[in-house]
C-alpha cells in the first residue's frame, strides 16, 4: 500500500451477522489452510492482478471505456489464475483471500494532506463525507459495468462461461476500493499504524474482513493480522462479496442497476461504520500527537 497505516482492531468476526451477513461454509481446504501467503506459482498473477486493481482504485477519474477494458484484463487474468489454483487443490475461499493479500499493499492510499488536497480543501468531517461519497460512486460503477457486461453475455450465451472469473474481478476490485476507503478514514482520523507498508495494507486489509476501525492502543494487532482466525474471516467477507455480485448475472440491465445499487449501500454502510468506530477509539486531545497527527 502506498500510504497505509493503522493497527487491526480486535473486532470479533462473529459480528458479521450483525451486518446481514451468514458465514462462508467453505471447503475443508478452506477451513484447514493457515499459511498466510499464497503458492509461489501464482506470483505472477498477483503481479498483474496487483497492478491493475491499482490502476482501477487510482484517484483520478477512468473513462467508462478504459474501466470496462480494465476490467476486462483483470477477469481474464484472474480467471487463468483461478484456474491453476484449481488444478493444484486450492479452494476458491482460500485462492480470494491468498490473491487479495498479495495485491494489499499495491492499493493506493493517501496521506491526509494529500487527501485534502485531491477533495479540495476539505478537511475532518467534511472530508470522510467526501470519501465515502467517492467510494460509493467507485464501488457503484464497478457493479453497473459488471452489469452490463454480463447483459451482453445473456446475448450471446458461449460468453457465460466468462462470467465466474467476472464476478470475482469485481469483487477484488470493490474490496480494494473499500480497504482503500477504510484506510484514509483512519488518516482523516488521525488514528495511525506503523510498520512497513506491507503490514500495514495487511492490517488495513483484516479490519476491512471484520468491517471494523483499527485500536490505535493496541499494538499487539498488527502483528495478529495475519493469524488464522483473521485469514478465515478474510475469506468469509469475500466469498460475501462474491455473493453479492451474483446479482450482476441478472438479463439485460438488471444485473447493472442491482449490482452497482448493491455495492453503493454496502460501502455507505462500511464507511459510515468505520467512521463511528474511529470517533470512539481517538485518544483525549493532548495524546493525539502520538498517533501522528
Amino acid at each position: 500500500m502506498a500510504r497505509p497505516d493503522r493497527h487491526e482492531q480486535n473486532g470479533d468476526e462473529q459480528h458479521g451477522n450483525e451486518h446481514g451477513d451468514e458465514p462462508y461454509d467453505g471447503d475443508h481446504r478452506d477451513r484447514q489452510d493457515t499459511d498466510p501467503r499464497p503458492d509461489n506459482e501464482l506470483a505472477g498473477t498477483d503481479t498483474e492482478v496487483g497492478e491493475l486493481v491499482g490502476r482501477l482504485t487510482e484517484p483520478a477519474e477512468l473513462e467508462p471505456a478504459e474501466r470496462r477494458r480494465l476490467l476486462g484484463r483483470l477477469a481474464r487474468t484472474i480467471g487463468a489464475g483461478g484456474r491453476k489454483a484449481r488444478a493444484e487443490g486450492v479452494g476458491r475461499g482460500r485462492f480470494l483471500a491468498d490473491l487479495f493479500l498479495n495485491i494489499a499493499p499495491r492499493i493506493p492510499i493517501r496521506d491526509l494532506h494529500t487527501l485534502s488536497e485531491h477533495h479540495h480543501g476539505l478537511t475532518g468531517e467534511q472530508l470522510a463525507d467526501d470519501l465515502i461519497r467517492t467510494a460509493q460512486k467507485a464501488t457503484m460503477t464497478v457493479g453497473a459495468i459488471g452489469g452490463a457486461l454480463a447483459a451482453a453475455e445473456f446475448a450471446a450465451p458461449p460468453l457465460l462461461l466468462s462470467a465466474p472469473a467476472q464476478l470475482v474481478a469485481e469483487t477484488i476490485v470493490v474490496a480494494a476500493i473499500e480497504v482503500k476507503l477504510l484506510a484514509e478514514l483512519h488518516e482523516v482520523y488521525g488514528v495511525r499504524v506503523e510498520g512497513t507498508g506491507t503490514q500495514r495494507a495487511i492490517a488495513f486489509t483484516a479490519a476491512w474482513s471484520k468491517q471494523r476501525g483499527i485500536d490505535p492502543l493496541a499494538p499487539a494487532s498488527v502483528t495478529l493480522a495475519l493469524g488464522a482466525a483473521t485469514k478465515t474471516a478474510l475469506r468469509n467477507r469475500l466469498m460475501r462479496t462474491l455473493g453479492r455480485h451474483l446479482t450482476t448475472l441478472g438479463p439485460f440491465l438488471t444485473g447493472a442497476v442491482a449490482g452497482g445499487a448493491l455495492n453503493r449501500a454496502a460501502t455507505k454502510k462500511l464507511g459510515e461504520a468505520i467512521r463511528t468506530d474511529l470517533r470512539g477509539k481517538l485518544p483525549p486531545p493532548p495524546e493525539r500527537g502520538k498517533l501522528g497527527r
